[in-house]
């Protein structure tokens, strides 16, 4: 099992739209996160940021991803999604979610 945590910014005139969304977030989403081995997912929120924190549980994390991306109600989903989001200046080329480093960590 590997730990991912991510950084993106969400733009304040659309955070409580986003949160209803994650309310009620659709049930195929659910199930495709689940299907891509990713478990334990949380996204938490702070001054127009939000940090996702997920646990991936597959052997080929890439495979998974494009597998995701490949599903169209995800791609429905997140062409709601995206449009709240505000992506890092400083991400790396391909990165929508700006990946971060993992320092600590302690069961």
């Amino acid at each position: 099992m590997k730990r991912y945590g991510q950084l993106i910014g969400v733009k304040p005139e659309n955070f409580e739209s986003y949160k209803k969304y994650h309310a009620e977030v659709w049930p195929e989403v659910l199930d495709m996160i689940s299907k891509c081995n990713i478990r334990n997912y949380t996204i938490f929120h702070r001054d127009s940021m939000l940090y996702a924190y997920f646990e991936y549980i597959g052997d080929n994390f890439a495979a998974d991803m494009a597998k995701m991306a490949a599903d169209k109600t995800t791609q429905e989903w997140w062409a709601i999604m995206e449009p709240m989001q505000e992506p890092l200046a400083d991400r790396k080329a391909g990165e929508w979610w700006t990946e971060l480093e993992e320092v600590f960590h302690t069961d």
